[in-house]
């Protein structure tokens, strides 16, 4: 055999970058195209799922309609690594600069290195696609600082410090910008569509709360330490509106969090350019809510309500009625702040580092235990409604309130209420001071911090933990408790500005945990 008859021609390859999604962490995906002899068709291998393998009819159609026709030949689109599962329509514009790279229609110098992100309409528009946030901060991770992303979603682009953004509204433009002769016509940039539930509600001043002086007290410790409360009491107490008045007392969201807070609202589709900066999310799902919609994760990189709270609010109105199902799956988050989520497609771990702030009645009906007439409910009744609390969530509840009834005294009485500015000044000082404390630390506020480093720091006399010592040891507290009333006296402190909790501090905190049920 001659040597001109084994002579190995080099493949002329068309490469491009993308960014696969799992959550809001990304791995880096080679896109390359190849053009050989065969079936005349494109071919995409690499682990896609449907929507990726749907882009092969978009893709055609996109440059069929921008005057590139592509041969009669196979086209054979490699998603490497291989191993990892591509999911969405953000891989389209990956590839069809990876195919007119294999055609040379544009410079394949001049698309390596870069991540490209969107999706492509029939027309060949570039049209908005959810996680832009997360795929620019994985794509910097993995070491990329050039990104081709839809004109729609610069502002969303943009917000990321470090990347060179190329913002491009069509498949032409881009291609030209990439080396392509190609006319590219200005046409209609197409606007993100942003989802309902990313809409804040109302946030209430405490000025208008009534009476309720230890509940009002409660929501400043809770909104100073970020610690977990319950509320229990009759209708009208006002639980609905004392937790509409949590999310205007804590301080706003430093960078890292309100970058997180957007790549999660990215990745929902909900990202608004009005929302920048974000404030603390704030949601109430409705007792209805399934367990799914709760978790998030029912389709790959779906956002549920948990992980859309994080670095905020999440309010649970009517806790008992919330399904068995939805109550033991807050208590993974609680403790670690993070949804891991197993499905037959894959599992995620999504972050959930929430607030969580519950309402209940005391029984059934709403009246019992507030020393009126009325109650209808049997003492089996009581205890089964009461017993929809698991002991192992409550016990991750480090405040439990009991709420008497607003009464005529308090509606009269003509004093004028401190309003959430006021108490506001107070809890960002609290929070100043943990911020000094927990400066080299992984945590960031009281509710966070193990209790062995609280033990640790101040070094407790025998006599100021006696009350939490004789409640641990009949029973009254749990080893968990116990830390949680550690971190709950601390908060105490640090808004009374003292040094340390002490044992009036601790007895208060301990209160405060066990007068509920």
């Amino acid at each position: 055999m001659s040597a001109a008859a084994t002579e190995i021609r080099p493949v002329e390859l068309g490469r491009a970058e993308a960014i696969a999604l799992s959550g809001l962490d990304g791995t880096a995906v080679a896109v390359e195209a190849s053009v050989n002899p065969g079936i005349p068709g494109i071919e995409v291998v690499g682990l896609p799922d449907a929507s990726v393998n749907e882009s092969r009819k978009r893709i055609r159609a996109a440059l069929s309609n921008l005057g590139v026709r592509l041969k009669a030949m196979r086209y054979t689109v490699s998603l490497a690594p291989g191993s990892v599962r591509k999911v969405g329509s953000g891989f389209d514009l990956a590839i069809a600069m990876a195919i007119l790279g294999a055609e040379r229609v544009v410079d394949p110098e001049l698309t390596r290195g870069v991540v490209f992100c969107g999706e492509l309409g029939l027309d060949g528009r570039i049209v908005p696609v959810p996680g832009v946030l997360p795929t620019i901060v994985s794509g910097l991770r993995a070491g990329f600082t050039r990104f081709a992303v839809p004109a729609g979603c610069a502002e969303e682009a943009q917000l990321v410090p470090g990347a060179q953004v190329l913002s491009v509204a069509s498949v032409a433009e881009c291609a030209v910008r990439c080396g392509a002769t190609m006319a590219a016509p200005p046409v209609e940039v197409v606007r993100e569509r942003t989802g309902t539930h990313g809409q804040r509600p109302q946030v209430h001043d405490l000025a208008v709360v009534q009476g309720q002086d230890d509940a009002r007290f409660a929501l400043e410790i809770a909104a100073a330490g970020a610690h977990h409360l319950l509320m229990t009491g009759a209708p009208g107490a006002g639980k609905t509106l004392l937790a509409g008045c949590l999310p205007g007392l804590p301080p706003p969201l430093d960078e890292r969090a309100a970058v997180e807070v957007l790549a999660l609202a990215s990745l929902a589709g909900t990202f608004s350019a009005q929302d920048v900066p974000p404030l603390p999310p704030y949601e109430t799902p409705h007792h209805r809510t399934t367990t799914a919609a709760m978790l998030g994760s029912s389709r790959p990189n779906s956002v549920g309500v948990l992980s859309r709270a994080h670095h905020g609010v999440l309010f649970m109105d009517e806790a008992p009625e919330f399904s068995r199902d939805v109550l033991e799956a807050l208590r993974e988050p609680l403790e670690s702040g993070w949804c891991r989520v197993s499905r037959s497609w894959g599992s995620v771990d999504l972050p959930s580092r929430f607030q969580l702030v519950m309402a209940a009645n005391p029984c059934p009906c709403g009246a019992g235990g507030t020393g009126r007439a009325g109650c209808t409910c049997t003492p089996h009744d009581r205890r089964r409604y009461r017993g929809r609390l698991s002991g192992p969530l409550l016990d991750r509840i480090d405040l439990r309130l009991d709420m008497l009834p607003v009464t005529p005294a308090d509606v009269h009485a003509g004093v004028e209420r401190e309003s959430s500015a006021q108490v506001r000044a107070r809890v960002v000082e609290a929070r100043r001071i943990q911020a000094e404390r927990y400066a080299d630390c992984a945590w960031e506020t009281n509710g966070q911090t193990p209790g062995g480093w609280l033990r640790r720091h101040f070094r407790f006399a025998a006599r100021e933990t006696r009350l939490l010592d004789r409640s641990l040891e009949i029973g009254a507290l749990t080893m968990r408790g116990y830390d949680r009333v550690l971190r709950v006296a601390t908060t105490i402190a640090d808004l009374q500005g003292a040094d340390r909790p002490g044992a009036d501090e601790l007895g208060a905190a301990l209160l405060m945990r066990t007068q509920e049920g």
